[in-house]
């Protein structure tokens, strides 16, 4: 296919129903407007229609992940306190999964694997996120582990995929300022 034929087809495409709103709500605006993130305390499945997000629509890789190196509210992020006394910020698995959705709507994700240490008291995954754009695809993988016997707010698995998941997604430059925002990048 020729370069720029993509994007002509998806512009001759017809627009589906639920994105007919947004598309003339942007028409209307030259100027573009940052997505709210829903809070905590939305509840998207109380019954009522949910609008699907289309702002990562055959948009460009590159504008993709512009917008996921974009600070993420301070609102949005949580902060554990460490066995060590050792404060951690980081931003909890489903408001990256919000993000993406609203940014990066066509991502996907996989677990590619899932090990046991050899003594049995750790467990480990490797998370694999992609990120779609109409003119190329990007993915990063990260890894995440957690004890066994750490059963609080969850098994370990899960405990260890969602930090592969945030880890990968950092790769992309979600919520990265976190891991070295006290370092002077001026030195």
């Amino acid at each position: 296919m020729a370069p720029g034929a993509l994007a002509r087809l998806l512009r001759l495409a017809p627009t589906p129903r639920l994105a007919r709103p947004f598309a003339a709500k942007a028409r209307a605006s030259r100027r573009p407007q940052e997505p709210e993130l829903p809070s905590e305390d939305d509840n998207d499945f109380a019954g009522g229609e949910v609008a699907a997000p289309t702002e990562g629509i055959g948009r460009p890789l590159a504008e993709v992940l512009k917008e996921l190196r974009k600070r993420v509210p301070d609102s949005l992020v949580k902060t554990r306190v460490e066995d060590n006394g050792f404060a951690i910020k980081y931003i909890p698995w489903h408001i990256v999964n919000k993000i993406l959705n609203i940014h990066a709507p066509e991502w996907s994700g996989e677990v590619r694997s899932i090990v046991y240490s050899s003594d049995g008291k750790s467990v480990s995954v490797v998370y694999r996120v992609t990120l779609h754009g109409i003119d190329a695809e990007i993915c990063r993988e990260a890894t995440g582990t957690a004890s066994v016997d750490d059963t609080s707010y969850g098994d370990p698995v899960q405990k260890a995929e969602a930090m592969a998941f945030r880890r990968a997604c950092a790769r992309l430059g979600l919520g990265l300022h976190l891991y070295h925002e006290d370092m002077s990048l001026d030195d």
